[in-house]
This record gives C-alpha cells, structure tokens and sequence, in this order.
C-alpha cells in the first residue's frame, strides 16, 4: 500500500494518443506536473492539444525524447516520480506483420518502463493500461465462464499471433508487468482493463479504433446494418479517471476491469438516432451471422473473427472498480452523442 506524493512529477507514456491525453488532462487540470516522454517532442504538431490543454490548467506538462522499443529510454523522464503510468501500446485491426506492428512493442515497451521502474528510486506505483481482452480472446470464450461474466481473476487463454493478435498483445504485455513486479517491495503495480473506449478525445482528428467506429456509424459504412456484436463501453474520461485514482489512492490493487455498460452495435446507432438519425445513414438492422460470414473477408473482418464474436453476450463484472476505486460511470448514451459531435464539429462526415 502506497501512499503518493501529488507535489512529485508523474510520468505519462502515451500522452499523445487517445486514452493518454485524456490522462494527461485530468492531470494537468487536477494541478500536476506531467512527465511526457514522446517519440518527437520537438513537433509543435503532436504536441499541440496537449500544449492547449496545458495552458489552460493548473499543471503543466514537460516532455522528453523517448522509443518505446528502446532500453533506457524512460529514465530520464521518470526522475523524481513517484507514480508511472504506461498507457502506451499500438491498436491496429488489420496488421501486415501483428508480431512486429503489436507484440514486440506492446512487450517490449512495458519491459522498458518497469526496468526504467525497478531502477529509479523515487518510483512507488506503476499503472499499466491493460484491456478486458487480456481477460477473455473472443466473446464466445465467456460462455465457459462462471455465469458468462468476465471478473478480474479470469484470463485470456485462446488469443495467439494469428489469432486475435491485438488481444493476445495486451494478454502477453500485462503477463509480464506482473512477472516484472514479483520478488520486489520498491513499488506496486496496479491495472485497468477498459472494455471499448468511447468519447471525445483532446485531439478531434483522432485515428483510433474508437474514432473509426463512430465515423463508420456516420459516413455510410454501416447503412446497409450494424454487425451483431455485443461489446462493453466505457467512457475515455472515466478511464482516465479509473488511471488517476489507481494512482492516488493507496488501496489501489490488483486488475480492474473498467467497463460502464454491455451494449450491441445496434443499441449505439439507436441512442444516435434521436439526435442525427435525419442527418446521416445509421444502420437501422443488424446483419444476420450468416450474411457477414459471406460478405466479412471483403470488409477486412476474417470469417473466424464473426464464427467466434458475432452473436455472443458480453459481461462483465465491474463492481470491484466500483467498490474498491469509488468509481461512477457516466451513462454512454451521453458519451456516444459527444463523440458523434465532436467528429461532426471536426468536419468529418459528409452529410447525406
């Protein structure tokens, strides 16, 4: 259990992606100083939105020259903290080479950043951004679980390279966090695992996942119907805050899964609807199994993808972040309606 020092710098990995400059934000509003290391710090155009961030809290923001595949890159930027957070890890669905472009660096960064952890002397905790998919590999794998619920002690065993590999990244990464932390008492180590983040990003030009899905809900690629998924959903900024208080709060432990809500496809273009369904084609069926089997390959999803994922339940239990980090989740009807706004705002979609 340990006790952190606000007045102390905290390291962010990631700061310039989506889930890390909400991170950075909460930060930087709550008054902290935030330890950035960056690939390039010296553009003005990857640091923009943080910069603006920046200027407008109470903290401020200082970044270093650092490569998540390279040793000793982090310890520079991790003098004097006291708190790491790693947030930084690649989210590609469609990978030429998943081993080099999602494996290798989701490991071999979390590799640097706990031995830029173990040593620096100042470091008590370390937060790692790991994912429900280090719990489960595809949503038929829940089906053997106690009363079909992902929970905390359940892990991902089905994922490979060539199966599901972003899932087997995050599963493989956060295995060796917690390899890294045994047989040591100079910091803890304490782990969210979000299901699919949603919301509005500092940056409105966003290329996540996340981003991809609501523009797909607007431009048309989804008019014909929404795939029968069902996934978990989880506002950005809640996670962010899920990071601060696993940070702060000395209690903090252990895995916590960070998911708001179990929602389909369907149910996400439907709370859409009220607010822009005139404006834009959102898909108003769901395709059935059998058609996206046939017609998936062509839009880049493999047939085993849709074998496994598509008209499977997803649950997941997420009282213990409830319980244990005091967490409330904003309801994502609200969060969806910000997000489609925020790409409209940016001049995304071309309206119908």
């Amino acid at each position: 259990m340990k006790n952190i020092d606000k007045s102390k710098p905290v390291m962010l990995t990631g700061a310039t992606g989506y889930l890390g400059g909400q991170i950075a934000k909460n930060l930087l509003e709550k008054g902290h100083l935030v330890h950035a290391p960056i690939r390039n710090p010296e553009s003005k155009e990857k640091t923009k939105y943080l910069d603006e961030v920046a200027n407008n809290s109470k903290g401020d923001i200082k970044y270093f020259k650092a490569d998540l595949l390279q040793a000793g890159s982090y310890d520079e930027a991790m003098k004097g903290c006291e708190l790491v957070i790693h947030s930084a890890s690649p989210f590609i669905t469609n990978p030429k080479n998943p081993q080099k472009e999602l494996v290798e660096p989701a490991l071999k960064g979390t590799e640097n950043v706990m031995n830029a952890a173990k040593n620096t002397d100042t470091v008590k905790r370390v937060v790692l951004t790991s994912s429900c998919v280090a719990i489960y590999g595809d949503a038929k794998d829940t089906l053997e679980y106690p009363n079909q619920m992902m929970r905390e002690n359940l892990w991902n065993t089905t994922s490979s390279v060539k199966q599901a590999p972003y899932n087997y990244s995050k599963t493989v990464a956060e295995k060796l966090a917690w390899e890294m932390t045994k047989n040591q008492d100079k910091f803890d180590l304490t782990v969210i695992n979000p299901s699919f983040i949603l919301g509005p990003g500092i940056n409105p030009h966003g290329t996540s996942e996340s981003f991809n899905i609501m523009k797909q809900m607007g431009d048309g690629s989804l008019k014909m119907g929404a795939p029968a998924l069902n996934i978990g959903c989880v506002d950005v900024r809640d996670v962010a805050e899920a990071h601060y208080r696993a940070g702060f709060i000395p209690e903090a432990n252990g895995r916590n899964i960070c998911s708001a809500e179990n929602l389909s496809f369907m149910e996400l273009a439907d709370m859409l609807r009220p607010k822009f369904g005139e404006k834009y084609p959102l898909p108003k069926k769901t395709l059935p199994k059998w058609l996206m089997m046939l017609m998936g390959p062509l839009a880049g999803i493999p047939r085993q993808f849709v074998r496994d994922n598509v008209g499977y339940p997803w649950k997941a239990d997420n009282s213990k972040i409830k319980r244990e980090l005091n967490m409330e989740f904003r309801p994502i009807d609200k969060t969806v309606n910000e997000f489609f706004e925020q790409i409209e705002t940016a001049g995304v979609f071309k309206k119908k």
